[in-house]
């Protein structure tokens, strides 16, 4: 069989072991048996893998640690690299919430970063900015003000989405002083609760009106043009009398 194929049912067994505890209030059980039921998956495998982005070094949490070996046939098999995360997601799963996932990629040794066990920084901004607005090199308050002054607003005008982590509050903190609102990112909240936060903000600062109306609004287009066979479908005026309007 084709090994990217084979690799879906390694993301299919960590899955349905992960979904048996579901709701059952235990992270650490749900990722432990992701975790399992993937690393068994792997070595029924016929290649030589190496996880190089995983979780971490060994210790006493079961977990498929970077450098770790897997596959049926080591030193034969065709070399890969691979990076897991058996459950992206344990505290949604714990709580019953959506959107959990199993996730992996692979690709030919020496083709992925082998990366350390650290976190980060990640910065982004929407489309429409001028290159380069925001950047590490600068401070919190110069990137906020940065886009601020490209709106023509105030940094109070500002919505910033940051991941809600201990580690992150002094950067929270930072910008709440700046008058800055603050969408923070639950690792239990659903992607589609974000959008209509995000969605929320902009239809409130479009009624507001002032210098704030600009925030993270959208040119609107004119009326577009409706064939009239569709029109007659919506109105329910084809089709006799039993007719439904069709949308």
């Amino acid at each position: 069989r084709v090994l990217v194929l084979e690799m879906v049912r390694v993301t299919e067994a960590a899955a349905i072991a992960a979904a048996k505890l579901i709701g059952r209030g235990d992270e650490k059980a749900a990722d432990a048996a992701a975790v399992e039921a993937m690393r068994t998956a792997f070595n029924t495998l016929y290649m030589d893998g190496t996880i190089v982005i995983g979780e971490g070094e060994r210790d006493e949490a079961p977990m498929l640690y970077i450098g770790e070996k897997v596959g049926s046939a080591p030193g034969k098999g065709p070399k890969i690299d691979i990076a897991v995360d058996p459950l992206e997601g344990t505290t949604i799963t714990a709580k019953a919430g959506p959107n959990a996932l199993a996730v992996l990629a692979i690709a030919e040794e020496g083709c992925l970063l082998n990366a350390p066990d650290v976190y980060m920084d990640k910065l982004a901004v929407g489309p429409g900015y001028s290159p380069n607005i925001v950047n590490f090199d600068n401070s919190i308050r110069q990137n906020v003000e940065a886009v601020a002054k490209e709106k023509g607003c105030t940094a109070a005008d500002v919505m910033v989405c940051v991941l809600d982590r201990p580690r992150h509050e002094a950067m929270i903190a930072e910008l709440r002083a700046l008058g800055c609102g603050v969408a923070l990112i639950r690792d239990d909240q659903p992607r589609h609760q974000c959008r209509h936060l995000y969605g929320q903000r902009r239809r409130a600062r479009g009624r507001a009106g002032g210098r704030g109306a600009a925030l993270r609004r959208r040119p609107v287009q004119g009326p577009v043009a409706v064939p009239q066979r569709r029109r007659a479908q919506a109105r329910g005026e084809m089709g006799g009398r039993g007719s439904r309007p069709r949308l």
